[in-house]
């Protein structure tokens, strides 16, 4: 009898004992990860009132804890933890240095309600949203003018729950341009990594007018034929660096951009020294990477390499049209792999889709410079489709040890090329006319920089995250 009242002890009075002593003892929750900078003070969504039910709406919770934060910018900063659970939620601003971390079992859910998103104005280098005139829906996660921020995880999760906003784009049922997940607008010091965004209403990734951003680590899921879900598009952006991401999407895998005709005109701000590496794309009706067609601030010093695509449209894409101006320039891709894909090469001189009827018809753009070399695609139906302007050729195109096999039914003529002027070398099957074979000995041609961009230099540390619950 004694040992059973023991065991009975043990398994019954021991750990309620345990339970009253844990709720009277802080629990100290911490664990690293790695970021950019690190900072003070932290806190947690739930410290706020935020509920992760998946049906509680937290707009609130999140702007109120940011805003409390925000107190902590020139105090060594602040971070704020998404904790596992399912946060529903509408658009919410950032602040300067801040980190926003997700944890791996976190869910934060675009809401439905188009009252909790809020209108924006159209970005001056578009004059207009993308989807309709006026205005846009501001994103899930926005942030404008700020300074060293970071939105990370241990692979958290953004949902935007896109299928309702992709209904209402299908039956124009739109007032205003929809959201995208994370826009970041005037901008320095920006890290957006280790996260799964899925179902986005368009546009997942999208840094404009920014400088000094690093994407790495992204998983990009929607369904391909979701309609303008982009996985990344840098926009008018200086020192960019995409790398070690996984993109499935209805439309570009990566597309860089710098304004909509005479409004990127007039704005004038390129997107310039972006490096995008190590990237893996399935996007069976759009580009792994699209240079345009909204380029008219101008595009240059585009470096990627090491990209494998499946099961898509085109390996790169140049998108441009008379009105367009601007210029694309010094673009160099190496070491790209390419399974099932319709053109290997595309260039576009009449893209159209302009932002209205003002365009400047004598506003010609520039494309010289491109630089392709040392790539392998299997089952093509057609290598290349290059498309210049007439009286303003694309020139200077050089592709070089380049090997495409082409599928049991694909076109009698691997190549199309009109309006365009360049090189070959060492390229399977034989190029048109107009990119001439040079001798195996020049294969060094399509040369790619031996140069780092500062953006490649910026070295991550292991941060900590630590809160008394």
């Amino acid at each position: 009898m004694d040992v059973l009242l023991l065991l009975v002890f043990m398994m019954v009075v021991l750990p309620s004992l345990h339970v009253v002593e844990s709720v009277r003892t802080p629990v100290l929750e911490n664990f690293e990860y790695c970021a950019v900078n690190c900072r003070a003070y932290s806190a947690s969504v739930t410290d706020f009132g935020g509920v992760g039910d998946g049906t509680t709406l937290n707009t609130q919770a999140f702007r109120k804890a940011i805003e409390h934060l925000s107190q902590y910018s020139s105090n060594g900063g602040s971070q704020l933890y998404v904790p596992p659970g399912r946060w529903l939620t509408g658009s919410f601003n950032l602040t300067s240095h801040f980190t926003l971390f997700i944890h791996k079992d976190a869910v934060i859910l675009g809401s439905q309600d188009e009252n909790e998103w809020p209108v924006i104005d159209p970005l001056p280098s578009y004059g207009r949203g993308r989807d309709t005139q006026g205005g846009r829906f501001s994103s899930l996660i926005f942030g404008t003018h700020l300074t060293d921020v970071i939105i990370t995880g241990d692979n958290g999760t953004l949902d935007g729950q896109g299928d309702l906003w992709w209904k209402k784009f299908h039956n124009k049922q739109l007032q205003y341009t929809r959201p995208y997940l994370i826009e970041i607008m005037y901008s320095d010091n920006v890290q957006i990594s280790n996260l799964t965004l899925v179902n986005s209403p368009s546009w997942n990734i999208h840094p404009v007018y920014c400088s000094n951003v690093i994407v790495q680590g992204i998983t990009i899921l929607a369904p391909v034929t979701s309609p303008n879900t982009d996985g990344i598009n840098p926009d008018s952006c200086t020192n960019t660096r995409i790398e070690d991401c996984y993109i499935v999407s209805g439309d570009d895998c990566v597309a860089v951009k710098s304004g909509w005709d005479e409004y990127g005109i007039s704005y004038g701000m390129p997107t310039k020294h972006l490096v995008i590496r190590r990237l893996t794309c399935i996007s069976p009706t759009s580009a792994v990477i699209a240079l345009g067609s909204e380029m008219s601030g101008g595009i240059e010093d585009v470096r990627a390499e090491d990209i494998l695509a499946i099961n898509s449209e085109s390996g790169v894409r140049i998108k441009t049209a008379v009105g367009r101006g601007g210029y694309v320039r010094d673009i160099y891709v190496r070491r790209m792999t390419m399974k099932t894909m319709k053109w290997v090469f595309w260039m576009t001189g009449d893209y159209g889709s302009h932002a209205d009827n003002n365009y400047d018809p004598n506003a010609i753009p520039v494309i010289e410079n491109i630089n392709y070399r040392d790539m392998v695609a299997e089952n093509v139906t057609m290598a290349a489709r290059l498309e210049g302007i007439s009286g303003a050729p694309f020139t200077g195109i050089c592709i070089s040890n380049v090997t495409i096999e082409l599928a049991k039914k694909a076109k009698k003529v691997p190549w199309t090329c009109t309006d365009v002027s360049g090189i070959s070398s060492g390229v399977t099957p034989e190029p048109c006319e107009l990119l001439p074979g040079q001798a195996e000995e020049k294969f060094g041609a399509c040369s790619f920089p031996e140069d780092n961009l500062a953006i490649e230099d910026v070295k991550v540390q292991t941060c900590t995250y630590r809160r008394n619950l």
